[in-house]
């Protein structure tokens, strides 16, 4: 049986400003609802996780997602991709791409390995930040659909 992609295109956006951490986070919480993967409270999870520790991690990236406690706000597993060419200031460090994650049971695992693979490579960061259109970044993140 072929499992339910985690990406779509729908969950793919670039905007050209930047955004506050708050926002970025929200919208990252809205395109997880949207896609029928979290509930309303999920915003208020990844809030609560942020308040312990950064979501930050390196080279333009923040991943903000849940706690353990809040686990029951997620119905299934699925990403959310957001790039801003303008910025968003996440706890005074520069963040580029936002990357809203929700993982059922332990799926997330995978997801964030793929995730890390890629923004490890300095190359595979500067085709994310070339990428015109929603369309051409998401063609850049199938390999998150593989894992």
């Amino acid at each position: 049986m072929m499992a339910r992609e985690v990406l779509t295109l729908g969950q793919v956006r670039i905007h050209g400003g930047g955004a506050t951490r708050e926002e970025a986070m929200k919208e990252a919480a809205d395109i997880l609802q949207a896609a029928g993967a979290v509930t309303g409270g999920y915003y208020d999870a990844m809030q609560q996780r942020e308040q312990t520790v950064s979501t930050y991690m390196g080279n333009e990236l923040a991943i903000p997602h849940g706690t353990n406690e809040t686990k029951d706000t997620i119905l299934e597993s699925a990403l959310s991709f957001v790039r801003y060419d303008g910025g968003v200031d996440w706890g005074g460090e520069p963040v580029s791409f936002v990357v809203g994650i929700a993982g059922k049971g332990d799926e997330h695992l995978g997801i964030l390995s793929q995730i890390a693979i890629l923004f490890s490579d300095e190359d595979d960061v500067a085709r994310l930040k070339a990428a015109q259109t929603p369309e051409e970044l998401f063609g850049l993140l199938s390999s998150v659909n593989a894992s």
